[in-house]
């Protein structure tokens, strides 16, 4: 044994310790566009919150007849209605069932729309192609017109306003589960999986589902601001919440009468649908941007 062979090992020899990978709620924070999403939907799901909670400075149904369409002041900070109604209450109330349809819409949507997806891509043949032709049908009407259709169908209300929503964005999810299923079913550790004997569904419950995250993630973001419009369309139209529970859409149609003689009835609603909207679709930009390892690389 030479003399360098017992020469002891410094730092400098050291091999570098491996930098360990942000998690994702630190890349998203690095992220401008995913932070101010982030803030929005944070303080979206407070406001809801306390809407279901019924911690709102009014009963959001409550009538004071000699305050009837007073202005934004210090006894009501967003004014009152036709009814005299607090606004403020309302659009707190409002949140929580704008909420609740679009969290069961896109939970229902995600479930369905990624199973028929998965089982597409991973099947393929004249199964792939027979689903994705019944996906291009429903992709070929519009979003609100198709939700119009199932709702008059269905009927009025919340639970036909979600079951409305999941039909028009299944497809979607679909779609985007089946494009990473086509190329995930032919990698190696799939087809180790199949020779070892696991069953169909084991394979894409186990091995090909966790692949396909990431992009349902990010779609599922961007459907809750699409389904927020969908439900807002909804209720504008008379179709979805019913009165006199409270939603921004209704609110925004009741308010539009009045709009000359009290702007607020329509400032505040239309404001806070367009912040929440805002929200979602920010976040799922910087859920995409930290999700995607070819726009890591970049930023």
């Amino acid at each position: 044994m030479s003399e360098s062979d017992l020469k002891p090992v410094t730092a400098l020899d050291a091999p570098a310790p491996r930098r360990r990978e942000p998690n994702l709620l630190a890349r998203l924070l690095r992220d401008r566009s995913g932070t101010t999403g982030l803030v929005l939907v944070i303080l979206f799901l407070l406001v809801g919150l306390l809407g279901a909670l019924e911690q709102t400075p009014y009963p959001p149904n409550e009538q004071h007849a000699a305050d009837r369409m007073q202005a934004p002041g210090a006894s009501y900070i967003m004014g009152t209605d036709l009814f005299g109604r607090d606004v403020a209450s309302r659009l707190m109330v409002g949140a929580t069932n704008s909420l609740k349809v679009a969290l069961a819409s896109v939970i229902l949507s995600t479930l369905i729309g990624t199973t028929i997806g998965m089982v597409a891509g991973y099947v393929g043949g004249a199964v792939d192609n027979l689903i994705m032709r019944v996906m291009d049908i429903f992709f070929a009407f519009p979003t609100l017109l198709l939700a119009l259709l199932v709702v008059a169908v269905l009927g009025t209300g919340l639970g036909n306003t979600v079951l409305a929503i999941t039909v028009v964005y299944s497809p979607i999810f679909a779609r985007v589960a089946r494009g990473p299923v086509l190329s995930i079913k032919a990698v190696e550790f799939v087809t180790a999986a199949r020779c070892v004997g696991l069953r169909e569904w084991r394979i894409l419950v186990r091995h090909v589902l966790p692949n396909t995250m990431a992009p349902l993630i990010v779609q599922a973001s961007l459907a809750l601001s699409w389904s927020l419009i969908t439900e807002a369309g909804l209720s504008f139209l008379g179709l979805g919440t019913q009165p006199p529970a409270p939603s921004w859409g209704l609110m925004l149609s009741e308010g539009r009468k009045l709009a000359e003689f009290a702007p607020w009835l329509m400032v505040f609603p239309g404001l806070a649908i367009m912040l929440g909207v805002l929200g979602f679709n920010l976040l799922g930009d910087g859920l995409r941007d930290v999700l995607d390892p070819r726009l890591r690389g970049l930023r």
